[in-house]
């Protein structure tokens, strides 16, 4: 049978160590104080002695720390774990108003991801994604991010020429540059427009360029005025 062990440290921290009725006829000596214990079945010497040390020493550290500092402790897992306020009646007003506004414009056109852009572009399987980033890095095309997954405008390709960017679409890209992006893009494209007779510039990309940029200089004008 294993002999009980028993360590006096700093702090009145005390560790035992043995079968479990030798530990216990120790612990009936203890006047005070609370006792935390672990028992694990098919354990060598060495780890068992492993372990003690171990928790010896994080019982050192906590005995140590003033009782300010595990106040503070205390208080950062509370609100850690502390649930957040509720939203607000506007925020919820806009959450709605903004999924409203994002199924309208994957309602408006073909939205596709970078695989699937490659995939018709006719890209190298071992990287298809990296041709589309690049398209979009270097402003011939934006994406719009959503549930954590990047989208490419389909109206933004053209079909006529191995599904590569419009060039059209660069000038309003770089146009809007610092005032619309991703989303604010996506949206303006997809909105009627009173500068094109009601029609949406998504539909006039391809047969009526001039027309679309002339459009998007005049939205320009008007957020820089305002």
């Amino acid at each position: 049978m294993m002999d009980i062990e028993v360590e006096a440290t700093i702090d009145n921290v005390v560790s035992f160590a043995g079968q479990p009725s030798e530990v216990s006829e120790q612990l009936q000596g203890l006047k005070n104080g609370r006792v935390v214990a672990i028992a694990i079945e098919d354990i060598s010497q060495r780890e068992n002695d492993a372990l003690e040390n171990m928790l010896l020493g994080a019982a050192r550290l906590f005995k140590q720390t003033t009782s300010e500092q595990l106040a503070e402790q205390m208080s950062l897992l509370a609100r850690a774990f502390a649930p957040k306020e509720p939203p607000t009646p506007v925020m919820l007003k806009e959450a709605e108003m903004m999924a409203r506004a994002q199924k309208a414009v994957f309602a408006a056109s073909d939205w596709l991801t970078a695989a699937q852009v490659a995939t018709l572009a006719g890209f190298s399987d071992s990287n298809l994604s990296a041709q589309p980033s690049k398209w979009r890095r270097e402003s011939n095309i934006f994406t719009v991010r959503l549930d954590g997954t990047e989208y490419f405008p389909g109206y933004g390709l053209d079909r006529d020429h191995g599904y590569r960017p419009l060039k059209s679409l660069k000038k309003i890209v770089d146009l809007f540059k610092g005032h619309k992006e991703g989303w604010g893009l996506a949206y303006w494209f997809a909105s009627n427009n009173s500068f094109l007779g009601g029609k949406r510039p998504l539909e006039l990309l391809k047969t009526a360029p001039e027309q679309v940029f002339a459009a998007a200089q005049d939205e320009l004008e008007g957020i820089v005025h305002a």
